[in-house]
């Protein structure tokens, strides 16, 4: 939340509220609407993963595990990826730790993409970006350094890498032969995209969620008048921006995407004011959808492993 206080600090909340209460119900819901088919993509793509390497993981499990992890990050950063994993361990009992590899390769796909997608905004809008970079982020980031006691960042360091290595120590020592056994869990999900007989569509799948993002970003620029003229370009740098503003270790990216897309706008004559009102109707819409089908597939999941528990018994 500090974060999100930064972002919004020195603007005048008012002039920013009733910007958003102004908007267009029906681009957020067309523009929700994008987002929420991306989920669906993904979950398709996740199931893919775990056929390749042979676990059956039906359509239905893999969408209420993916809206699951998307509602669990809202609370900490990145814990939804091991809290989908545990969803589908419990539905399957798929390995934690084999689901957690398809986890990571998909996520590494997804980083590709944006870097790729980075690359090319550079190379095709070189002045606008290369302009935010030295006067924005790089004077930020100098501004910063000059602040930091390096003396106090060492022995932060130095204290960090030793209880990295004796955590590492204590779990090799202490868990042993299951620690072999993890270790081959989690190969077992990293070769997922290797053993894969249709990579085309999954790549395709890829393509597919990322051109729903794009197209989410775009159909909300029309939910306010003031940018309402802006066209695909636009869409395309806020979305760069939000898939790294979406990377920071922060509960669902709030306040970084907050920043990210309303300086993202700025680049295109779009007051930072207004940037920030745009910013925060698509990431609320899309809040709002994760907490109510994240919380429904939630209870899905509860309710069908209740289920199956008193079966059981």
């Amino acid at each position: 939340m500090g974060i999100l206080y930064l972002a919004f600090q020195g603007q005048d909340l008012m002039k920013i509220w009733l910007e958003i209460k102004a908007a267009n119900l029906y681009y957020v819901a067309v523009s929700s609407l994008s987002a929420w088919l991306a989920y669906v993509l993904r979950a398709l793509r996740w199931q893919m993963l775990y056929r390749s390497i042979h676990y059956e993981v039906n359509f239905s499990t893999a969408y209420h595990a993916v809206m699951i992890g998307y509602l669990a990050n809202l609370a900490l950063p990145r814990f939804g990826e091991i809290v989908r994993c545990s969803a589908i361990h419990k539905k399957t009992k798929v390995p934690l730790f084999a689901s957690l590899g398809t986890v990571i390769t998909e996520r590494l796909f997804d980083v590709l993409v944006l870097l790729l997608a980075g690359l090319a905004l550079f190379i095709l809008q070189y002045d606008l970006v290369s302009n935010f970079l030295q006067n924005i982020i790089y004077q930020h980031i100098e501004e910063k350094f000059k602040q930091i006691n390096y003396r106090w960042l060492l022995i932060l360091g130095a204290l960090l890498i030793s209880i990295i290595g004796i955590s590492i120590y204590i779990v090799r020592r202490k868990v042993g032969k299951k620690f072999l056994r993890i270790f081959v869990s989690l190969k077992q999900g990293f070769g997922s995209y290797s053993k894969m007989k249709r990579k085309r569509t999954f790549l395709l799948y890829t393509i597919g969620i990322w051109s729903l993002y794009l197209l989410s970003m775009y159909f909300c620029f029309s939910a306010l008048a003031v940018t309402s003229n802006l066209q695909v370009d636009a869409a395309f740098t806020a979305l760069i921006f939000s898939g790294f503003a979406m990377a920071a270790p922060v509960q669902g990216g709030i306040g970084v995407f907050h920043w990210m897309v309303g300086q993202s706008l700025v680049l295109y004559s779009i007051s930072f004011k207004d940037g920030l009102a745009y910013a925060t109707i698509i990431h609320s819409s899309q809040v709002l959808i994760i907490l109510i089908l994240g919380g429904l597939s939630l209870f899905k999941i509860i309710t069908s492993s209740k289920k199956k528990f008193e079966t059981q018994y």
